[in-house]
């Protein structure tokens, strides 16, 4: 909704204050321009991107319509999730919890919680360190150093599709110029043509670069930008859980670990201790 708001605002606001000081319509209707610079936009957004950008791009404008996944309901959903199998790791042992990271698709502790279970990087980011753990891999020092490794490299990918979206964007404008300046050398072929039909001419040229400015600041460098504070809101589940896992291999009681958790989370969807507390309260016994 937030994306459709702010086209429609951009879209309003532009053609509105053309139209409003007495500008025409039909003038803006440059349908070769709009293929010159859109094509060769496309055309360079392939040369420069790699198949797993590609590939990506009808997600990234998914996320772009949807925004962060995550609400303040998902990271209390989150840190029950962590209170449950520390509790279980408390009450029966490290190897209490094999059974879970195992078969996590079967594991009734991680579907007990169905955000957490759709999430395959989630899943299998737990999965991967608690096993570690039972392993006896314990240093909670060389564990960080690994999980930071590895949530680099996942954001480096997310990083990708960023760069991807604001590199169409500062190109965009000069794709703009390409086109007015075929406009241009078009004119001069029929400059024999009378002032009238000179003016057209001229105006549907000077179309190119507008239209490659406003595609380029008024939605592929939002797009770029909104791309990246998705990104990097989502990130904050990972450092949740990141912190949440430290904790627990640190040795800390699981309703410390999951406050180390929340700590971790932005003000505007931290749950609160006292929220935290009734929802861990009112979970099932761990099996």
């Amino acid at each position: 909704m937030r994306l459709i708001v702010g086209v429609i605002v951009v879209f309003a606001c532009v053609f509105g204050g053309y139209l409003g000081v007495g500008g025409h319509m039909e003038v803006l209707w440059q349908p070769f321009e709009f293929l010159i610079i859109l094509g060769a936009a496309i055309g360079a957004f392939i040369i420069a991107n790699g198949g797993p950008v590609l590939k990506g791009v009808p997600a990234m404008f998914g996320t772009l319509f949807k925004g962060p996944k995550y609400s303040k309901t998902a990271y209390l959903e989150l840190l029950g999730l962590q209170f449950s199998m520390f509790k279980l790791v408390q009450q029966k042992g490290i190897l209490g919890i094999e059974p879970h990271i195992e078969d996590p698709h079967n594991s009734s502790l991680f579907n007990a919680f169905p955000t957490f279970a759709k999430n395959h990087h989630a899943v299998e980011f737990v999965c991967d360190y608690m096993r570690m753990v039972t392993m006896g891999s314990n240093n909670v020092h060389e564990m960080e150093a690994l999980m930071d490794e590895e949530l680099e490299t996942h954001h480096q990918e997310q990083e990708r599709m960023v760069s991807a979206m604001q590199a169409l964007a500062d190109g965009t404008p000069a794709l703009g110029i390409v086109a007015a300046v075929l406009g241009v050398i078009h004119t001069m072929g029929a400059i024999a043509e009378p002032p009238e039909v000179l003016g057209h001419m001229i105006g549907g040229a000077l179309v190119g670069t507008f239209f490659g400015v406003f595609v380029a600041y008024g939605f592929f460098s939002p797009f770029a930008q909104s791309l990246k504070n998705t990104f990097e809101a989502e990130s904050k589940y990972f450092l949740s859980l990141k912190v949440g896992l430290l904790a627990h291999i640190g040795g800390q009681p699981p309703v410390m670990a999951i406050e180390f958790a929340r700590k971790a989370l932005m003000s505007e969807v931290r749950p609160t201790f006292v929220e935290v507390e009734a929802a861990t309260a009112a979970l099932p016994a761990t099996a």
